[in-house]
């Protein structure tokens, strides 16, 4: 039921930032033009809003339901016998980064469409996918300690591998916040725009991408060489092919004048390669239940954080 639940949340997380994509890409970002309500007299669209605001209007009810499915989360992980506290923890991280990503999307809409605020918005979507992941790979462990399957200096080289990744989406939220879609329509020239070159930025989020995979490549041949176990070499070939893909069809977007659907296609992808590099490091360590983690031999294994 806890895994379930676990990843009934990181679904709808991923979902609620290719939703919110939407909202940018069919410039329905000021569709509801303030917030909490949709407009200063109206909780929800009015016929004059139209479109844009049934859009804008459809990806904040999201948002209940990706709560739902939190709240599922919450419920399964402290109903679960025997209770686990670390999960519960979990669960409560993500309904606290849900109810900070509403506000910083309130903020957007107050803001006219501010690309920092949006470029916030858009991590602390990332977050809370790294947080739902988090508890649905905990789900399927026991609560007892982390003990690394590798040397840590393998352990550490994952994590700047996950460093390069995210690195890598922040730099994309830069060239959305001086590219094509300010999420109103084109003639709406009020909305502020990242006052960088769009071309120098989208060199810089390409040089990232070039260093991430170069990265991947890299963890590839070490873990072979180091025998780290299957799950992790598996995990770390599926992370070169999403961000080969992802690499494949940035250029395309690029070199098209990024077309609505291929930047939705990646933003999807962008959620996908930053759980692809997530899951990486959490195959380099195991964790028995607490109670048999109790009953081993005394021994000083190698310990992880996560």
């Amino acid at each position: 039921m806890v895994r379930r639940a676990a990843f009934a949340a990181l679904v709808m997380s991923v979902v609620i930032v290719v939703t919110g994509g939407a909202v940018r890409l069919t410039a329905s970002g000021l569709g509801c033009t303030t917030w909490p309500r949709c407009t200063d007299e109206s909780l929800t669209p009015t016929a004059e809003m139209g479109f844009h605001g049934v859009v804008e209007f459809t990806n904040r009810m999201l948002t209940y339901v990706l709560s739902a499915a939190v709240g599922w989360a919450i419920l399964a992980a402290r109903c679960h016998r025997p209770w686990r506290r670390s999960l519960t923890k979990l669960g409560w991280a993500q309904f606290w980064l849900v109810m900070s990503n509403a506000v910083l999307g309130g903020i957007t809409v107050l803001t006219g469409l501010n690309p920092y605020t949006v470029a916030l918005h858009m991590i602390a979507a990332m977050a809370l996918v790294w947080v739902a992941l988090l508890m649905w790979e905990r789900s399927k462990e026991g609560d007892g300690p982390a003990a690394l399957a590798v040397a840590r200096p393998i352990h550490q080289l994952s994590y700047v591998l996950v460093t390069a990744i995210g690195l890598l989406v922040a730099a994309g939220t830069l060239v959305t916040g001086a590219g094509h879609h300010p999420g109103t329509p084109k003639d709406n020239k009020i909305v502020p725009r990242i006052p960088i070159d769009y071309d120098r930025l989208a060199q810089f989020h390409a040089d990232f991408a070039f260093v991430s995979v170069g990265l991947a490549i890299a963890v590839i041949f070490v873990f072979a060489a180091v025998k780290a176990p299957q799950p992790a070499r598996a995990r770390a070939k599926e992370l070169l092919a999403v961000l080969l893909l992802q690499g494949v069809l940035g250029f395309v977007q690029y070199f098209t004048d990024a077309p609505e659907l291929m930047v939705g296609l990646h933003m999807l992808l962008a959620a996908l390669t930053w759980i692809a590099a997530l899951r990486v490091p959490l195959a380099l360590r195991t964790r028995a239940d607490a109670a048999a983690a109790d009953q081993l031999p005394a021994q000083a294994p190698q310990t992880a954080s996560v």
